[in-house]
């Protein structure tokens, strides 16, 4: 494989900017542009210090940092110049590096090298990318938890579940001789039996991973003026959003991102929902309605000092068999002209709140982090599935174990059943890596930064 080299540091100014660069002739391509002040032969896991010098100008005073195949990340020569940050310096030694025969890495060659070197496999690779994108400690653990082959053991230990099987039905086919039947479909049944179960976990472990990766999708509807901005402002603890006595102030939705106990939420301020006759604010009121109803929770916010009227109820009917918490807001007026029992017939989460003195918001993320609990996400010890490719591949690997436990039950030739067998091999192997093909390698890999 050629030399290639990236800046693997984010763009921009920083104290230091790391330019990687792997490869059989890295140290070759280093040894032109580098003096370091020790000339020792090099070692891994060792540091120089020196000047990166383009002829006789000095571009910067540098640590280069050596790692000698096969114990490197992609398992090849590999060292890293830790210069000054900033875009210029880090620039120009990657020019020196490639004039000197380096080649520019495209996106994720690093870890796809890693990858077809044998370091790790596939599913390791893609959480290189998720643990970068973690928007949540929850996220960023799951990812280390992937990154440590902890899912990659389990698909192993299924596959190689399978294969005995598989060895089992291969024997009954070229010795029917000895083959007792009954004992063989029994242990086969079993097998397929025991196997469905860990798939079948495995794939509703994605719902709590799709929660980690994108957020509770939290929408917060309600009349105009109820004070729906003014909980987004406090959610983030800024002024996010503008916050007037006009009616119809927001138009459109504003979409930000905060945590709650390691979980991530993805809080949604929406136009106040209304009869209007204006023809931009009908559209933010039927966008703020398709969002509640597409939402993982909705927060319903209501003025207390306001009786209800068709419009509160037309929105306490979104909130039938959803999950809800319905906030009574601006208590701190002392103006309460709606009875509580109302509410209780669309949700069984109500707090009382002002937006305005913050009363009663700890009452309200305390509710928040609850609902996550009874969503049972908790990752400590499980392996929890995060990327919607592995869920793919694994609900086609159950299709196929269902179709082969049919086989056996119509007695079917027990032949037949080893091709449904080879296709949830097959389609597990795609997860690690080990049937995938190129063109997926390649659209996985294009997806990482630059310089990983």
């Amino acid at each position: 494989m050629s030399t290639i080299v990236a800046i693997s540091t984010a763009p921009g100014i920083g104290g230091i900017g790391i330019i990687r660069m792997s490869g059989k002739d890295c140290f070759k391509v280093l040894d032109k542009i580098f003096k370091p002040i020790n000339k020792s032969v090099e070692k891994g896991y060792t540091i120089k210090y020196g000047k990166i010098l383009d002829g006789e100008e000095t571009i910067d005073e540098v640590l280069v940092s050596y790692f000698l195949e096969p114990r490197s990340y992609t398992t090849e020569n590999m060292c890293e110049i830790n210069s000054h940050g900033g875009n210029i310096i880090m620039r120009k030694i990657l020019d020196l590096c490639l004039k000197n025969g380096a080649e520019l890495a495209e996106p994720g060659e690093f870890t796809k090298r890693a990858f077809l070197n044998g370091r790790i496999d596939l599913t390791q690779a893609e959480a290189v990318i998720d643990v970068i994108n973690s928007k949540s400690d929850k996220e960023a653990e799951a990812s280390i938890n992937q990154l440590e082959g902890n899912l990659s053991k389990k698909i192993k230990e299924i596959r190689e579940d399978l294969i005995s099987g598989l060895a089992d039905i291969e024997v009954s086919i070229d010795y029917p001789e000895y083959d007792e039947v009954e004992i063989t479909n029994k242990k086969i049944i079993d097998i397929l039996e025991k196997n469905e179960k860990k798939l079948i976990k495995l794939e509703k472990s994605f719902i709590n991973g799709k929660i980690l990766r994108e957020g509770v999708k939290t929408a917060i509807i309600g009349r105009p003026n109820a004070g729906k901005s003014s909980l987004l402002n406090l959610f983030l603890n800024e002024e996010r959003a503008i916050v007037t006595d006009i009616e119809g102030t927001t138009r459109d939705t504003i979409e930000e991102y905060m945590t709650i106990g390691g979980v991530p939420f993805k809080i949604i301020d929406t136009a106040g929902i209304r009869d209007t006759n204006d023809t931009v604010e009908k559209i933010g009121v039927k966008k703020a309605i398709d969002i509640a109803n597409k939402s993982d929770l909705i927060i319903a916010i209501f003025d207390i000092t306001r009786e209800i009227n068709d419009e509160d109820r037309n929105i306490l009917q979104i909130l039938k068999n959803k999950n809800s918490i319905i906030l009574l807001n601006k208590i701190d007026l002392n103006d309460q002209k709606v009875e509580d029992k109302i509410f209780y017939e669309y949700s069984k989460n109500i707090v009382k709140i002002s937006t305005k003195t913050q009363d009663g918001f700890e009452d309200l993320i305390k509710i928040m982090q609850k609902l996550t609990e009874m969503e049972e996400i908790n990752i400590d010890g499980e392996n929890i599935i995060i990327n919607s490719r592995h869920r793919a591949l694994i609900v086609r690997a159950e299709e196929s174990l269902k179709k082969a436990k049919e086989t056996l039950e119509n007695g079917m030739p027990i032949d037949v059943i080893s091709i449904y067998i080879k296709e949830i091999l097959e389609e597990l192997g795609k997860i690690t890596g080990e049937s995938v093909t190129d063109d997926v390698i390649s659209e996985i890999f294009s997806k990482f930064c630059l310089g990983k």
